[in-house]
């Protein structure tokens, strides 16, 4: 699968910068997939999310206290991002620091189950976002991208996670 690394303006701010992956294939990004599919059945939830999202970018940055960190492996900076702890929604994303936030997909966690991996579309959104992260490593590494400034990113923005 292909990706491009898209800044999501509309979302970002004085305190974080939010980008999300943009699937060619399916013609919006991860960040928009997610709010197509649990807007309807969840609209409380993601819009607590957004103002999440909103508090980082204009106010906190995004401080670890809005994320549910070691979502993945060690060290490669997955976590999930949701409203409260007595939620079911769930948006993986990477947090690079403070001032950068990459969004991924989710969905919904059933309090029935007690980890990711017991539920097929979590552990997918989770394993898209995972498999981002150890490319993104790789290409930081190669230097294929860098910081342009605090709180910014640039270089080849291209992913393909079949690599």
């Amino acid at each position: 699968m292909v990706f491009e690394l898209v800044e999501l303006k509309d979302i970002s701010g004085p305190k974080a910068t939010v980008y999300s992956l943009y699937v060619e294939e399916e013609q919006q990004t991860l960040f928009d997939k997610f709010l197509s599919e649990y807007e309807a059945n969840y609209r409380s939830e993601v819009l607590s999310i957004l103002d999440k999202l909103d508090k980082m970018a204009f106010k906190y940055g995004a401080d670890q206290m809005f994320f549910k960190e070691n979502e993945g492996k060690l060290g490669d900076l997955v976590c999930a991002l949701y409203d409260n702890p007595d939620s079911n929604l769930r948006l993986y994303c990477m947090r690079l620091g403070k001032t950068v936030l990459i969004l991924g997909s989710g969905g919904y966690k059933s309090k029935a189950i007690r980890a990711l991996q017991e539920d097929t579309i979590l552990s997918c959104e989770n394993a898209i976002i995972r498999r981002f992260s150890a490319i993104f490593a790789k290409k930081v590494k190669e230097r294929d991208i860098f910081w342009e400034d605090e709180m910014t990113l640039g270089g080849n923005f291209t992913f393909d996670t079949d690599e």
